[in-house]
């Protein structure tokens, strides 16, 4: 009786369904006939897709109606002054004006090297001996000779201060002693040419030729002698930077091969233009420093400052437009009420860039509210609404 019972609720609710198509879901959901369930979801999926079509419908209608819903949502920076330096880049090399190849003075036989690559040495310093080829021995002789001379040139001296003797032969004799004295001192230079020495103080790099050589003046290279205490870097700059880049101007130097970076001034610029490709030279002096990486002919890569202006107004180029009169301008916001507020279109003047960034010469003040996100979307004296970013 039982399962009877059950049979026949079912077959009430089935029957009831089945007349009513407004029955709710819960009711559908209940009596558990597949059937029935699909009919539903379709007559529910259809429903949903008219209330969407009604929605957009709506939506646009509203859109329409409603000004506010017209405005352009922008964002803003306020324009503010700050110090805006500008750089040349340039690439130049390290360079020292005491880095000398040493050649002899003197023809002969290399008999002694006195120093090794690497050593320090200061200035007056006996590096290398050539061999005199006996001019210490005609050196020994002429002594004798002006000694004999200097003797005579005395007594006789001595005799003419008593009147004794003629003039002639008192001149004669003072003669003879000037040039042997003079013979002597030419002859010691001449010596003095075969000892090599260290023209100002440094480090002996490279020792070319090795003891036991001919070597021949002009012709054959001794030593290399370097001194880095006073490096600096050598650039050619254009022309057109010429009353910029003027001695005492800030420099930055970055030697790519080391991955450093030192703070340098120009110490010289020229003053002569190369006709060849219309550049003027400019040295860079390198402070002291014990660091031995850096070195001559190192390659360095230069940014030098060649314009500062301590209030200048800087924009990003991308927010810049141009008219078809080819006048740059930015959009501004004025009349501001709230969040809301009007565009204007703000002819600017421009000067020097540094990456993204532009300095104002004229049109824009300190303080003054430029579009940035969507500057390219409004028109002049259109309303707008400022969004701030999170």
């Amino acid at each position: 009786m039982k399962y009877l019972s059950l049979l026949l609720i079912s077959a009430l609710i089935l029957n009831s369904c089945g007349k009513d198509k407004t029955a709710s879901t819960a009711t559908v959901i209940a009596s558990n006939d597949l059937e029935l369930i699909r009919q539903k979801k379709a007559e529910l999926d259809t429903k949903s897709q008219e209330i969407s079509e009604q929605l957009k419908q709506l939506e646009k209608s509203i859109k329409a109606l409603d000004p506010q819903s017209k405005i352009p949502l922008i964002t803003t920076f306020a324009a503010k002054t700050s110090v805006f330096e500008h750089y040349v880049e340039l690439q130049g090399g390290v360079d020292t004006k005491q880095n000398l190849v040493i050649y002899p003075e003197y023809s002969g036989l290399l008999t002694r090297v006195y120093v090794k690559e690497g050593q320090r040495v200061h200035k007056g310093q006996t590096l290398a001996k050539i061999d005199d080829g006996g001019l210490s021995q005609q050196v020994a002789q002429l002594k004798i000779q002006a000694d004999l001379a200097r003797t005579t040139f005395e007594r006789q001296k001595r005799l003419w201060d008593q009147k004794i003797g003629s003039e002639i032969q008192f001149l004669q004799a003072k003669s003879s002693y000037e040039a042997q004295e003079q013979a002597v001192n030419q002859l010691e230079q001449q010596i003095g040419k075969t000892i090599v020495r260290a023209p100002f103080s440094g480090t002996i790099d490279d020792v070319i030729t090795e003891q036991g050589s001919v070597v021949a003046p002009g012709q054959s290279q001794l030593f290399r002698l370097i001194n880095l205490d006073d490096m600096y870097i050598e650039t050619d700059v254009p022309e057109r930077y010429i009353a910029d880049i003027v001695t005492g101007k800030t420099v930055k130097v970055n030697f790519p091969v080391l991955g450093r970076t030192i703070d340098a001034k120009v110490r010289q610029a020229g003053n002569f233009i190369n006709p060849a490709n219309r550049t003027f030279k400019a040295e860079i002096a390198l402070p002291k420093t014990k660091d031995a990486s850096i070195k001559p002919n190192l390659t360095a890569k230069l940014k030098i400052n060649d314009y500062t202006n301590p209030k200048a107004i800087l924009i990003p180029q991308s927010i810049i437009s141009e008219n078809a009169e080819g006048q740059q301008y930015v959009y501004t916001v004025t009349d501001k009420d709230g969040t809301t507020g009007k565009a204007k279109r703000t002819i600017i003047t421009t000067g020097k860039t540094q990456g993204d960034a532009i300095e104002i010469v004229s049109g824009i003040a300190n303080g003054d509210e430029i579009i940035e996100e969507g500057a390219r979307s409004v028109k002049d004296g259109q309303a707008v609404k400022v969004i701030t970013q999170g």
